[in-house]
């Protein structure tokens, strides 16, 4: 991982797409930052596509999708996205999404087997507004769990035939064939004209967690902020660049740098 210093002017020149995760990436301690927010609206003003690629629930998204000067948001990792036109909120499921109903069934069966394996279990607080996923919690609240409790979700989770990743502060299982990532490209396709095979410099991710490994491994401009250390032997594919800060310092400091080298801040 390069610092993100080291970008140089003619890659920033290509960007187009700023996407980022949420949590611990433009957060601190479940907050989000006046440094990460006006990092946004810094974007939005030079005239780049900004959007959340996050873990969190459609409840989420949909009050995200409506306040955030953002252009869209993928959410509980890659089933969905939640976007505007015109004032009015549309929705794009992914295609290998299962029905809502039919996920809700399988769902509480996995959180049945997890849970007669797992003492203790915490169901994340989010849960209600989800429509896919089942979050677990290791590290949101407190108590604080071991990324090890973490880890052994996740094996608890694939074990029942479900696709599962660790975030920052959650293990998020669901059942489809789908992630952060071909959401991601889906929805840039989709709604952007985004070309997949010309085009992957025109991207810019931020993260800081294993959910965001494939996102890391896709894009060449990806950037860990600098806590994405923590989950380093847990990747295979870490991002291209580390900031120096931690949270959304770190995601203040990446698109400030971006900016200053596009010229448009």
């Amino acid at each position: 991982m390069k610092p993100i210093r080291e970008l140089d002017r003619a890659a920033a020149a290509g960007i187009r797409f700023v996407l980022f995760d949420i949590d611990d990436t433009i957060t601190e301690d479940g907050l989000l930052l006046e440094e990460s927010y006006s990092a946004l609206w810094a974007l939005r003003r030079a005239g780049l596509r900004v959007l959340p690629i996050t873990g969190r629930p459609a409840g989420w998204c949909d009050l995200i999708a409506r306040q955030w000067p953002v252009d869209g948001v993928v959410g509980e990792n890659g089933a969905f996205a939640f976007y505007q036109v015109e004032g009015r909120l549309e929705r794009l499921f992914h295609p290998s999404a299962p029905d809502p109903e039919a996920a809700r069934i399988r769902i509480e069966g996995l959180r049945a087997a997890v849970a007669a394996s797992f003492p203790g279990l915490r169901i994340a607080k989010d849960q209600r507004y989800r429509l896919f996923d089942l979050a677990l919690d290791f590290a949101e609240e407190a108590p604080i769990l071991p990324l090890s409790a973490a880890e052994r979700l996740q094996e608890l989770c694939e074990r029942e035939g479900a696709r599962a990743k660790i975030s920052s502060i959650h293990v998020n299982a669901w059942f489809g064939d789908y992630d952060k990532l071909s959401m991601a490209e889906l929805f840039l396709s989709r709604n952007f004209g985004w070309d997949p095979i010309q085009d992957p410099g025109a991207v810019m991710f931020f993260g800081d967690s294993p959910n965001d490994e494939p996102m890391f491994g896709r894009f060449p401009l990806s950037c860990g902020v600098a806590n994405v250390r923590r989950f380093e032997s847990l990747m295979r594919h870490p991002p291209a660049f580390v900031t120096d800060k931690a949270f959304g310092y770190g995601f203040a400091e990446g698109c400030s740098i971006i900016l200053s080298l596009i010229d448009k801040n």
